[in-house]
């Protein structure tokens, strides 16, 4: 379930997104729009030619170029350049059109990317990760098939019925109005069974969408799979949810099918009434023989077009369907924003400050009550307690992951709320309990603690971490891609990575989420120096169960049911009766006293 605010996107909202990207690009178009109107009006003006071809050869026209031969040739030439023309037109329609389509869809993928990205951590919490991409491409994908249909078939028809219209309406008004009745029943009668079919096309867009977060909710697991035996399980859980999303496909072909059967049998018998009454109106002399010909290409041309306007607008209303999810989070506000008048973070002591702090992730659910804590400049802080006291949500609150209900969060006496995003991050580093890393290089890695760095700086740090020795051991060295998530490489190696990363970084506040949990004994040993020299001149917040990290802090302080209930050095807070010697006397297990 996705993190939305129960809004419902309209088609409306679909083209406010969709104008949004066209509008800075209105000019070329305007001048697409131009060029295949030239060239749909040049086509069609090649039937009226062949008209005078035929009403000259059976003597209904006076030849206007010297005999009938010579108006003959001039016919044929007319029509060889009348089509040069034309191609012209749709050959240069197809160069624009080259240009502007793929500048628009790239600009809608980066637009949305742009905006996903600056959701907030419980928007990405609440979503698949599939699922979200997948949106992305599909409006651009939508946008592509919408613009295609919109010049090249429903503003082409446009142009094609006007000028049919207009021309059989000289020789013949009767059938030009009973040309337009009909059009207007055939359309009518696709846009309302599109408009009904349209729910079908939003619940085939949800399920498909769901079909890709279960797709990559399982290659991501394929670790856990394999270690409980969860083959069978979700391998049925997919074959239950692809076998919804092939039922509604069925259903809604089935739909499609319907209705061009009934659209054929309104084309038959439209095309049965114009010859049999052009016939009436031969015998009266009304009509010409060539007239039968225009007729004929007319008819020819505008049902060829008119035949897939009913797919064309099914896909268009299903285009829509597919745009609508993007669109919705596009729609929906960051939950996180900077004020208007943020400014950026000034840490010039790195002193932090918990004043009353509420936080609820739920209305029942109170994880923060009225905290109080004093961090001082450069002090290293352990945050201990049972799970769930609240110990990795004053991180994230920290981060501004979240917004507290109540209270102030203070960094060098600012509150984290007035100052931007972006700067307060960039002035905490992070190791966290589970090193996450791009599919990139180590190197690209390390460096984005700091992506201005030069490589020997990169090594430096990697040295400090502990990491180079191992690196230099793999084939390629730093420029070794590391999978994703950084699965080609060890927990205890990932870690070091991430701490190596955050060495390069060097902000004035650190925080360590368990971040020697992943190593064995032998690991943590060689990490230890370095997280010591990375904690200095820092201010520094620990959570860790590990004993080595915790008897190091200037101060522990003991956190339950979201309040501090006690605060000491190791020494003190093990000789006193309360949780943390409990947790000690746990983890301890009796064998350090």
């Amino acid at each position: 379930m996705l993190y939305f605010c129960g809004m419902k996107t309209t088609i409306r909202d679909v083209n406010k997104v969709l104008w949004k990207h066209i509008r800075p690009h209105k000019g070329p178009v305007i001048l697409l729009l131009a060029l295949v109107g030239l060239g749909t009006s040049v086509q069609l003006i090649v039937p009226w030619l062949y008209k005078l071809f035929f009403d000259t050869i059976l003597g209904d026209m006076t030849p206007f170029y010297g005999d009938i031969p010579q108006t003959l040739v001039a016919i044929t030439v007319l029509v060889f350049v009348t089509n040069f023309f034309g191609n012209l037109f749709w050959r240069g329609s197809g160069v624009i059109n080259a240009h502007i389509q793929p500048l628009i869809m790239r600009n809608l993928e980066r637009d949305s990317y742009n905006y996903l990205q600056d959701h907030s951590y419980r928007f990405f919490s609440n979503s698949f990760t599939g699922g979200l991409i997948r949106k992305i491409r599909r409006l651009s994908k939508s946008f592509h098939l919408l613009f295609d249909h919109m010049v090249w078939h429903f503003f082409s028809l446009a142009m094609t019925f006007i000028v049919a219209v207009i021309v059989i309406g000289f020789r013949s008004p009767p059938l030009s109005i009973a040309i337009i009745g009909f059009t207007i029943i055939f359309i009518i009668q696709n846009i309302i069974f599109s408009k009904w079919k349209l729910g079908y096309d939003e619940k085939r867009a949800t399920i498909d969408s769901e079909v890709t977060a279960t797709l990559a909710d399982g290659v991501t697991n394929n670790l856990n799979i394999k270690l409980f035996g969860g083959f069978d399980f979700e391998k049925n859980r997919f074959n239950d949810v692809s076998g919804r999303f092939k039922k509604l496909m069925t259903f809604t072909w089935n739909l499609n099918e319907i209705n061009m059967t009934i659209q054929g049998l309104l084309f038959a018998i439209l095309e049965f009434g114009v010859i049999y009454y052009a016939i009436q109106f031969w015998q009266q002399g009304l009509l010409t023989v060539g007239d039968f010909a225009l007729l004929q290409s007319y008819i020819l041309i505008t049902f060829r077009k008119m035949w897939d306007i009913g797919r064309y607008i099914r896909d268009t209303y299903e285009a829509y369907a597919d745009a609508k999810e993007m669109v919705e989070i596009l729609n929906t506000p960051h939950e996180i924003r900077d004020t208007k008048t943020a400014k950026a973070l000034e840490v010039t002591r790195g002193r932090i400050e918990f004043k009353d702090v509420i936080f609820r992730y739920a209305k029942t659910r109170t994880i923060l009550d009225k905290l109080n804590l004093k961090i001082k400049a450069k002090e290293k802080v352990a945050l201990v307690g049972p799970s769930g006291a609240g110990k990795s949500t004053i991180v994230k609150i920290l981060f501004r992951f979240f917004d507290i209900q109540r209270g102030q969060v203070l960094v060098d006496g600012q509150r984290i709320t007035k100052v931007t995003q972006e700067s307060l991050r960039n002035q905490i580093a992070l190791v966290p309990q589970e090193a996450v890393l791009f599919h990139r290089s180590i190197i690209e890695n390390i460096r984005y603690g700091r992506r201005d760095a030069t490589d020997e700086e990169v090594v430096e740090a990697a040295k400090k971490a502990r990491c180079h020795d191992f690196i230099l051991e793999l084939s390629e060295g730093y420029e070794t891609l590391v999978g994703e998530r950084g699965i080609k490489l060890s927990g205890g190696e990932r870690q070091r990575v991430a701490i190596a990363r955050a060495i390069l970084k060097n902000a004035p506040i650190l925080v360590l989420d368990e971040a020697t949990s992943s190593l064995d004994s032998e690991s943590e040993a060689l990490i230890q120096e370095a997280l010591d020299e990375l904690m200095k001149n820092k201010t520094t917040i620990v959570i860790a169960h590990r004993l080595s990290t915790i008897m190091k802090m200037d101060r522990i302080v003991v956190i339950e049911q979201g309040k501090v209930v006690d605060m000491g050095t190791h020494a003190q807070l093990k000789k006193k009766t309360g949780t943390y010697k409990k947790l000690w006397e746990i983890q301890a297990g009796g064998f350090t006293k």
